[in-house]
């Protein structure tokens, strides 16, 4: 499983595709990006307002500088005037210097009024050319005219004083006018001095109250765009919380494992809550993903998925083109629970790139368990396995001889009835004993039954039967107080062998023919091909002869414990005796065993013979593996001889075989045969000749 997880919970259409090259889109962002562009439009503006007043008010300065200056020259030249007065009427001659500076008082003083009324460039304070605006206010204008009408009488009285050779009389028409006019002059000076101060005081007072109202609008406008930036960021945070919780949710109950691989191999920071689970341990962040693999898969399986991984984490290799090669697509991992017991599991790794501007940035991995689909799997093939079997085992039914068909129908069924009248007669409350000896009769029937079906060639019921086998077995080593519960498992295998043999029962008609008997040569066919199936199982060769015709003679009821003695005795020398071939020709024998069985009439009783050249029973093997079953302990087999030691193979769950087989190793078989011996009321021989042979010979009447 992939996810997708969108970090916006309210955008549900469908986003375009996202190119190389990601185009800025104001989106979101506008409202902020316009604030900003006000927050500029304000500071320039006010900027702008602040250099012009600050211009305005730099020339309100000149003015005013001007304006005193015209107030001083006025004074300057009544005091020249009356300078050049007195040293007239001392008889002196007048300074060049107080008429120089009586002409340079004129004349600025009225170049300084002309450019009050209509605005020129005159000379500053310091002797520099400075623009001077005209004084534009109602009350300047009208001190101006005040000015100009004191003024203008008094230049035209100065004019002849501005050359040389004037005279006494315009001279003394000059001091006069000026002692007239001095004061008037000198106020109106100082008002218009006055009028430009408030000017400038008026132009400053404009400033500060645009400069006030920019800073005001430029604090608005930064509580807006920290409102709003606050806001679109709370409005973010509860996005990402709520996409969070999402993602929590997601990873929480998904069923799969989810979690990003890095470029180095780790895992990333979200787990899904499952692949702690699955992974059988508790996983965390930046854990080596190959160091939590490496307990749970083969070393080449490490090896293939750390290659595969490093494949597609290269950008040029194409995705699509390595999955069918991934080594983790279906792994089997032993882990454990938490009772400690281990569980075999089946998990599907699959990785899907996250790539970002071409790069591989991660992996994102989701492990499945498999395990039902892969046991599904399993069960399918089984049971397709069972009906080709069974289908095969129809098809050698059809082959077999009907009369050897019909026989086995009839004791397996009857075998199977007693064994149910065996287990429904079984509970708990007996005592252990009672319940162990049940369950001994039950398995020497099944085995019988397994005996039979094998000769025929009937391998689904035989493997049916062996599955039995194995289930009494489970319950007789159950042992205590559970052995009662354990027998519940029973019914099912008993009820599916019935079955079966009712289908052979149908089949064969046997019902309606049961008095047919059958051909001596197919009886002795089928032992014949019994002992080559269970040589070829051993891997051994046999040579096996077969003369079992008398038996047709014999009671039914008696032919049927002769047979199953037979079968069982065939199975137990091919399993225990001959040898395998390499064995045979190091002891100097041939690689094919031979195997006789015999059944002969004499004067006066019968004798079933089984013999083989194999290697004869071993002594000290059945001693040993007495010890090893832990029925004796050495002290007590010591007191028994050889012939003792021996007599313990026809004992129930006896057997020399290291592991259980189709044909041997739940010591059963020379058990049933015992029990056979002894409902024919014969007697048992028994001979052997270690590395030679092992004949047992049954005699009866």
């Amino acid at each position: 499983m992939a996810a997708v997880l969108p970090l916006d919970p309210g955008a549900t259409a469908p986003r375009p595709a996202r190119t190389g090259t990601r185009a800025f889109q104001f989106g979101k962002y506008r409202e902020i990006i316009i604030a900003v562009a006000f927050f500029l439009l304000f500071d320039l503006g006010v900027l702008v307002l602040n250099f012009y007043t600050s211009f305005k008010i730099d020339q309100d300065t000149v003015a005013i500088n001007l304006a005193g200056r015209q107030r001083y020259v006025s004074q300057r030249i009544a005091r020249t005037l009356l300078e050049l007065d007195a040293a007239r009427a001392a008889g002196r001659p007048m300074k060049a210097e107080t008429l120089a500076e009586l002409r340079a008082g004129a004349k600025i003083f009225d170049l300084s009024h002309e450019a009050f009324k209509h605005g020129a460039t005159i000379p500053g304070g310091d002797g520099k050319p400075v623009f001077l605006d005209a004084v534009t206010s109602e009350q300047g204008r009208a001190l101006e005219a005040r000015v100009d009408t004191l003024w203008k009488p008094y230049f035209q009285k100065l004019q002849p004083l501005l050359a040389d050779g004037f005279g006494d009389q315009q001279l003394a028409d000059a001091l006069a006018y000026s002692q007239a006019s001095n004061i008037a002059l000198l106020n109106v000076a100082n008002e218009f001095v006055t009028e430009t101060q408030q000017i400038g005081a008026s132009r400053a007072s404009t400033l500060r109250l645009v400069q006030t109202g920019g800073i005001v609008l430029a604090l608005l406008n930064f509580a807006f765009i920290l409102f709003k930036f606050l806001r679109r960021l709370q409005t973010s945070d509860a996005a990402i919380e709520s996409a969070n919780e999402e993602n929590r949710e997601i990873l929480t109950s998904v069923r799969e494992g989810l979690f990003l691989l890095t470029p180095d191999f780790r895992l990333g920071s979200q787990l899904s809550a499952s692949a702690h689970g699955l992974f059988g341990r508790q996983l965390a962040a930046g854990d080596n993903f190959f160091t939590v693999l490496q307990p749970l898969v083969t070393e080449k399986a490490l090896s293939d998925a750390r290659d595969y991984v490093e494949l597609l984490f290269s950008a040029h290799v194409k995705e699509a083109l390595v999955q069918d090669i991934n080594p983790l697509s279906e792994v089997e991992l032993l882990t454990h629970n938490r009772l400690g017991r281990e569980s075999r599991r089946y998990l599907s790794f699959h990785f899907n790139r996250v790539q970002v501007g071409g790069a591989v940035r991660h992996l994102l991995v989701t492990v499945q368990d498999i395990t039902a689909r892969i046991e599904l799997e399993r069960k399918l093939g089984e049971e397709r396995q069972r009906s080709q079997k069974e289908f095969g085992m129809l098809l050698k039914a059809i082959d077999a001889d009907p009369a050897l068909l019909r026989q086995f129908v009839g004791h397996a069924e009857t075998g199977l009835l007693e064994v149910n009248d065996l287990l429904r007669g079984t509970s708990g409350t007996q005592g252990e004993a009672a319940i162990l000896k049940r369950l001994d009769q039950a398995a020497r029937r099944v085995h019988a039954i397994k005996g039979d079906a094998a000769t025929l060639g009937l391998d689904s019921i035989a493997a049916q039967a062996h599955q039995f086998e194995t289930e009494l077995a489970r319950v007789r080593q159950t042992g205590g107080g559970d052995i009662g519960a354990a027998l519940v498992a029973l019914p099912l295998p008993l009820e599916e062998l019935l079955t079966k043999i009712g289908a052979l029962k149908a089949l064969t008609g046997v019902q309606r023919a049961a008095a047919e008997p059958a051909a001596a040569d197919a009886g002795n066919a089928a032992l014949v091909r019994l002992a080559q199936e269970v040589a070829a199982a051993g891997g051994k060769k046999v040579e096996p002869t077969v003369r079992m015709g008398a038996v047709a003679d014999l009671e039914p009821e008696a032919a049927g414990l002769v047979r199953e003695i037979a079968v069982q005795l065939l199975r137990n020398a091919l399993a225990h005796g001959v040898e395998p071939p390499a064995e045979r020709r190091a002891a100097g024998k041939p690689e094919e065993g031979k195997v006789e069985v015999q059944l002969v009439r004499g004067e006066a009783d019968w004798c079933l013979s089984v013999r083989d050249d194999g290697g004869g029973l071993s002594a000290p093997r059945v001693r040993q593996r007495l010890l090893d079953l832990r029925w004796y302990t050495p002290a007590q087999l010591e007191n028994f001889d050889d012939r003792q030691i021996v007599s313990h193979i026809f004992r129930p769950g006896f057997s020399t075989a290291s592991d259980v087989s189709l044909h041997a190793g739940r010591g059963v078989g020379l058990d049933l045969v015992q029990a056979n011996v002894q409902k024919l009321g014969a007697r048992l021989t028994l001979s052997s000749t270690p590395g030679r042979h092992t004949e047992f010979k049954i005699r009866f009447a």
